[in-house]
């Protein structure tokens, strides 16, 4: 251990060498660091999306995993007890490869369905179809794991989702690796693929699913509205104002006729957001 420690020192030292050859002072605190390294994206020895991703990295270490993990109630699960009809239509219209399974309720999950394991049931073989004959064992962590140890456990149990469970032993939620790499490089889009050059996308009849930087004049121009954008230029930027924090994943707020949910935010910014319209008010009221 000390070994990996000393040689992330020199390295990091190294870095710093190269970076600023002028200066011999080492930072002491990791705001120190941050501030050296966004001098040298303003000397333009680097990119920003290079800063986003260092940022990033020194985030992980003070993130735990209940900062990013997909409360209880948001998760996509199927029943240890269902059969191949009540389980395609979930596995179809959500769109993920791994779930929860679970037992009485969803605190108890008892093992990880993965997706592909059902295709050996297509067709005449569906008759056979015991879902616990293809369970897999689930990984459980707890709420205080920090990320950069998390990931760590990902890469060395090959696991991409852990079941997430508080202090009494019940699942509080989950956490994917997809999840954590977001932490580092931003959203990764595989389940909202964007037409190039899209901001907005129709996933229903009234649900959208928008990039948090599009502009409040193409938000406006796309739903036919008129914001105003007084304070901000992004939709992002509108939501962060409504909730005046940054919000968490699955976290909404409504505001001038729209309901915005989060579907993706890190401790820096917003990314992704589900959008739908709000019910007209009803036009009949007491006019006693």
């Amino acid at each position: 251990m000390s070994t990996d420690r000393s040689s992330q020192g020199s390295f990091a030292s190294r870095l710093l060498e190269r970076l600023f050859p002028e200066s011999r002072n080492e930072p002491e605190t990791k705001e120190q660091l941050i501030e050296l390294l966004r001098q040298a994206r303003r000397k333009a020895l680097f990119d920003g999306d290079a800063l986003s991703m260092m940022e990033g990295v020194l985030q992980v270490s003070d993130l735990q995993v209940r900062d990013i993990m997909i409360p209880r109630a948001q998760m996509v699960v199927v029943r240890r007890d269902d059969d191949l009809e009540h389980i395609l239509p979930v596995v179809v219209e959500s769109a993920h490869s791994r779930f929860p399974v679970i037992g009485e309720d969803r605190a108890e999950v008892i093992g990880i369905l993965l997706a592909k394991d059902l295709l050996q049931y297509c067709g005449r073989d569906s008759e056979r179809f015991r879902l616990r004959d293809i369970l897999r064992s689930a990984v459980f962590v707890p709420e205080s794991k920090r990320l950069d140890v998390l990931l760590r456990e990902f890469r060395t149990s090959r696991a991409h989702m852990a079941i997430v469970v508080d202090e009494y032993g019940a699942a509080a939620g989950l956490v994917t690796i997809e999840d954590v790499l977001e932490q580092i490089v931003g959203e990764i889009e595989d389940e909202y693929d964007f037409d190039e050059g899209a901001f907005i996308m129709r996933r229903d009849d009234n649900l959208y699913t928008a990039k948090a930087h599009t502009s409040i004049e193409d938000f406006n121009e796309y739903f036919n509205v008129d914001l105003s954008g007084e304070g901000y230029d992004t939709v992002g930027g509108l939501v962060l104002k409504a909730f005046g924090r940054m919000p968490k994943r699955g976290e909404a707020v409504e505001k001038d006729g729209f309901r915005f949910e989060v579907v993706s935010a890190d401790g820096r910014r917003i990314r992704l957001l589900n959008i739908s319209r709000l019910p007209e008010p009803s036009e009949t009221g007491d006019h006693a």
